[in-house]
């Protein structure tokens, strides 16, 4: 057999197979057969894949790993759950442009029958009428410009009670450095704000109540109800297997659900006596607003007036302390690790605001450089790693796949925000991206590229709440202090398991105030 025999032979035959293949697809198309997204080897009977997710490393990292192997669309079988994973820009539009309504909903999950009343909580309610009413009613009351600006006060205030407390700690050992930890004074602030907005309450920083020791707890058992929101329960993915309780994480929520039960109540009964004495017409915080505009019998979708008000509450104090509160963690932690950075947004606030005043909120437009840093923290640690759950109402495609009725969504945002080809060195901390390349890109939910608060119809409503308290409480604590850490060693960046990749170790700290006495005296 001659040379070009030897070749053609194999490629007449590498032929006769495309055409083959492509006519086998055209024919399974033709009898209903479909395609379904690549789901990775090594799932085991009964299973699936859930055993991919054990371990101590993040889920987002996990399953951003088996996108490197398998693509930025694959099918996982978690056990009786179907699940579909993305990570690129191209199908996230897809899944929420053209099957936006088709993935509002929410799975029926542990979290949210046995913490949140019963699927009452407005951020895992399922998609419909309550959900509508109830996220518009918060939208309205909570996140407009003129509810933010109504809040106004209550923000610039726990940020002054902060400042002064921590002036009074950087202080208080004159001989030797004094080492703070960052994780529970943003931890706190962040509390204080939203409960303040909701019910009127705050507690001091340094751990004392304003109020009393029982309304204190209520901040503990919130905290272990977000990190059962990210624990792996078995019941999650086999639902028949609930009355077991395997790791007794059942029993745990519903002890969290009664703890922050008797804590809210408490306080709403406390709303109702208040308001009889005003005659109803004392609006303080946003308690009082649903006191007023859920009539007395109100009864939504099978949940009472005072159902909705505490499972609303409850929503909002599990999504709208500590994801802020991990993002200042991050933000400083990268400043500290890049000083030249943290030196630059010090001059910035320097020659936009000066030293003889603090910052205000209206000076934040003017600080572009600290925006970007922002900016950047989000990119690479958003508070939702894999954005909230989704589940497929109906029968749809996505890249060309058929996905099932009832599969879950699930988005990798952190996967997402690293791809190469949208960002260069995307494990590098660079603000200046936002400010150069993709200055044009915001967190609106609009560049499927850059989505640190999802998108779509369930994407977080408090984007623009969230933005003012992380520029005013990072402005004021680089216009106050100069920022170090004990020995000069760098932070360790280690990232701990959770909904919202906390941070694994403390970030301590070594504060000196930059301005003068005075401008800390007169908080």
């Amino acid at each position: 057999m001659d040379a070009f025999t030897q070749f053609l032979v194999p490629g007449l035959l590498l032929l006769v197979l495309i055409c083959h293949h492509k006519k086998t697809r055209t024919n399974n198309s033709r009898k209903g057969i479909k395609l379904v997204a690549p789901e990775p080897s090594g799932a085991l009977p009964f299973v699936g894949h859930l055993h991919f997710l054990r371990g101590q490393a993040p889920l987002a990292r996990v399953l951003g790993k088996i996108a490197d192997d398998y693509g930025p669309v694959y099918s996982l079988r978690l056990g009786s759950c179907q699940a579909i994973v993305v990570s690129s820009w191209q199908m996230v539009k897809e899944c929420f442009t053209i099957n936006d309504r088709n993935f509002a909903a929410r799975p029926n999950m542990a979290t949210s029958r046995h913490m949140v009343y019963n699927h009452a909580g407005f951020a895992l309610a399922t998609y419909g009428p309550y959900w509508r009413e109830i996220r518009k009613l918060v939208t309205s009351e909570l996140f407009t410009s003129q509810s933010l600006e109504r809040f106004k006060n209550v923000r610039r205030s726990e940020m002054k009670s902060f400042m002064n407390e921590l002036s009074l700690f950087s202080q208080k050992n004159t001989n030797e450095a004094s080492v703070i930890d960052m994780v529970k004074w943003f931890d706190h602030l962040t509390f204080n704000i939203i409960i303040k907005i909701l019910a009127g309450k705050r507690y001091s920083i340094t751990g004392g109540s304003e109020g009393n020791n029982e309304d204190l707890h209520v901040h503990e058992a919130i905290k272990k109800g977000l990190y059962l929101m990210g624990t792996f329960i078995v019941s999650e993915f086999f639902p028949y297997l609930e009355w077991m309780d395997i790791g007794g994480y059942v029993k745990d929520m519903k002890q969290v659900a009664k703890e922050v039960d008797g804590v809210i109540g408490k306080w709403l009964d406390e709303h109702v006596e208040k308001r009889k004495l005003y005659d109803g017409e004392k609006e303080a915080d946003f308690m009082d607003v649903m006191l007023s505009t859920l009539s007395k019998d109100a009864a939504m979708f099978g949940h009472g007036r005072e159902t909705i008000i505490k499972a609303t509450t409850m929503s909002l104090m599990l999504t709208g302390s500590e994801t802020t509160a991990l993002t200042l963690t991050w933000a400083l932690s990268l400043l500290l690790n890049n000083p030249h950075i943290l030196k630059a947004a010090q001059k910035e606030l320097d020659m936009a605001v000066g030293k003889k005043k603090w910052v205000e909120e209206s000076d934040i437009k003017n600080l572009r450089y600290l925006q970007a840093i922002v900016k950047e923290t989000l990119r690479m640690y958003p508070p939702g790693p894999l954005a909230g759950p989704h589940e497929a109402i109906e029968d749809c495609y996505i890249g060309g796949y058929h996905i099932s009725k009832g599969t879950r969504l699930i988005i990798n945002i952190w996967k997402l925000h690293r791809d190469p080809q949208i960002w260069s060195d995307p494990h590098e901390f660079r603000p200046e991206r936002f400010l150069e390349e993709h200055s044009d890109l915001n967190y609106q939910g609009r560049n499927f590229e850059y989505i640190p608060f999802s998108t779509g119809r369930r994407m977080c409503p408090a984007i623009t709440f969230a933005f003012e308290v992380l520029h005013l409480t990072l402005a004021w604590l680089l216009q106050g202090f100069d920022l170090s850490t004990p020995m000069g060693k760098p932070v360790d960046m280690s990232e701990g398991v959770g909904l919202s990749l906390p941070k694994a170790r403390p970030l301590e700290v070594i504060m000196t105030p930059r301005l003068s006495p005075e401008l800390y005296q007169n908080l």
